[in-house]
């Protein structure tokens, strides 16, 4: 344990935001989940409703650096591209 008290509030502080960031990455990943589940179920429907929750928190956890911005596009757009090959005509 640190003995300055201005290390001390920093191991607070990391200690609060390391939770806060576990918690959103988990519902990034539910999230995603959900999508994915729906896409393999076949219910497109609910599967775009899902997608647009999803975009929503990969969003804002993008605009707080909980992850990349980048890779909140990238997720979405893998997601999205999955729902439009199961709503494809099967030839």
């Amino acid at each position: 344990m640190a003995n300055i008290r201005s290390n001390q509030k920093s191991i607070r502080q990391t200690k609060t935001r390391n939770l806060r960031n576990t918690i959103t990455r988990s519902r990034i990943r539910t999230f995603r989940n959900r999508v994915a589940a729906a896409v393999k179920k076949g219910d497109l429907e609910l599967a775009q409703k899902e997608l647009s929750l999803f975009a929503a928190v990969a969003d804002k956890a993008g605009k707080k650096n909980v992850i990349h911005k980048n890779k909140a596009s990238r997720l979405k757009s893998r997601l999205a591209k999955s729902i439009n090959a199961a709503a494809a005509p099967k030839a």
